[in-house]
């Protein structure tokens, strides 16, 4: 069945920054400019209905998330307010201020949510050059709280962009798991917190989770340092597959780059360029992997998106022109 492209009059007042569907793939929340953020109800079939607006932020408004619907109907925001702020709705089509974070000292452009193993955790990137992960904490009274664990300097110029990786290695929830002959069950398989970011300083960084037990001071670190972009690192997006190869794509002014990691999860892994895509012209603004991390779409100069697939020979092709359909209906 041929894809279809189809308008949304957003009633925004200004430039749309972000467009992000829920998991169900049945609520669809923008922001813009405007400094406010739209929830629609989105039916296979039919246009989509604003059923609410959400006003908080008092400046532009870059990006914003969904959480799991484990957590329940929760969204996080970002704004060049240099505020967080995480949306519940508590009512049909209601929503209320969860929570505000205000330690960022610059706009804040980008954040995303760890993978449901994680719990309810919230990576963020901030032109201040930080990185801050937003990790909820349900109290022993009725007082719950949001830890702060943040990452001074990150980026220097300003941190761009975040994106979590898988909870498990590529390939462990498929193989390695079944108890051996020798023993009476195969080691659990731990979920991995690490995320992927970019910067104003062209560079593409992975950060790792350690909790480091004698202390008691949990901390990110820097497991590799990305460098051959020529200019600011715009978006960066960790795919979800079960292949065995974990891969990363991170665009900028120059284009498009495609990063493999082989023997994810060993203490040799290490990330190497797969492919540069530079045949776009014009600067790429975000990059989007499907579920199960086959499909790359990719948004460049204005209203451009197009479609990227790997090959049997390892090669990446353009599988798709979006924005041509969009010109033509």
């Amino acid at each position: 069945m041929a894809a279809t492209a189809a308008s949304v009059d957003t009633q925004h007042e200004d430039t749309i920054h972000d467009v992000q569907f829920d998991y169900s793939g049945k609520r669809l929340a923008t922001c813009s400019s405007d400094s406010t953020i739209r929830i629609f109800d989105s039916e296979p079939g039919h246009p989509p209905i604003k059923v609410a607006e959400l006003r908080g932020h008092t400046g532009p408004v870059w990006r914003v998330s969904w959480a799991h619907p484990r957590f329940g109907v929760v969204l996080a925001s970002c704004s060049y307010d240099k505020r967080v702020i995480i949306w519940k709705e508590t009512q049909p089509n209601s929503w209320d201020i969860l929570y505000e974070y205000t330690g960022l000292t610059k706009s804040v452009m980008c954040v995303a949510w760890a993978p449901v193993e994680h719990g309810l955790e919230l990576a963020c990137a901030s032109s201040d050059g930080s990185l801050a992960v937003l990790t909820y904490e349900k109290g022993t009274t009725d007082r719950n709280t949001w830890r702060e664990t943040k990452i001074p300097k990150a980026h220097p110029g300003g941190a761009m962009c975040v994106s979590w990786g898988p909870a498990f290695p590529p390939g462990s929830l498929i193989s390695g798991t079944e108890p051996s002959p020798t023993s009476a069950a195969a080691p659990a398989i731990s979920p991995q917190k690490q995320f992927v970011s970019g910067g104003c300083d062209n560079s593409v960084k992975i950060w790792v989770f350690s909790d480091k037990a004698h202390t008691g001071t949990p901390t990110w670190e820097c497991a590799q340092k990305l460098e051959m972009h020529t200019d600011w690192v715009r978006d960066v997006a960790w795919a979800d597959t079960l292949g065995p190869i974990s891969t990363i794509a991170s665009c900028s002014t120059d284009g498009v780059i495609v990063w493999g990691q082989d023997r994810p999860g060993t203490d040799s892994a290490l990330w190497k360029p797969q492919e540069t895509l530079n045949k776009f012209g014009e600067p790429v603004w975000h990059v989007s992997w499907n579920p199960t991390g086959t499909l790359l779409a990719v948004s460049s100069g204005t209203n451009k998106v197009s479609l990227w697939k790997e090959t049997l020979d390892h090669k990446w092709k353009r599988v798709d022109n979006l924005d041509e359909q969009q010109s033509s209906s």
